[in-house]
């Protein structure tokens, strides 16, 4: 047996136990509430008592504001490699980088054009 797939055995038994102790510790550390109505009740933010209804429905304009900020965020992860080793690839890289901004920008065009980045 190879001495990296002991580390791995022993690796893995002792992250088993750790969890193992960490769930019993909290088990009998913890606070505990026996009054099953209290148990079952809303507490958020240090309010007990909340106003209004928690089932309201939010915007689809919410949602497509949120998966675009997620897009746009990504390019930051392509980006910086070629940041990092812009000289090493030379014009080739740099045409391929203004493509990917481009089509970039031709999807914030289009998102502004369908009214996706107005809040009302």
């Amino acid at each position: 047996m190879s001495t990296e797939l002991v580390l791995a055995s022993v690796i893995f038994v002792a992250i088993g136990l750790i969890l193992v102790a960490v769930f019993t510790l909290t088990r009998f550390i913890g606070p505990r509430n026996e009054n099953a109505v209290l148990k079952n009740s809303v507490y958020e933010s240090g309010v007990s008592n909340p106003v209004g209804n928690t089932n309201i429905r939010f915007s689809v304009k919410f949602y497509l504001i949120a998966i675009s900020f997620l897009l746009f965020d990504v390019e930051i992860i392509f980006m910086f490699p070629w940041a990092v080793n812009v000289a090493e690839l030379g014009v080739t890289g740099l045409i391929k980088m203004f493509i990917f901004i481009g089509l970039l920008f031709l999807g914030l065009i289009y998102m502004y054009k369908k009214k996706a980045l107005s809040w009302d």
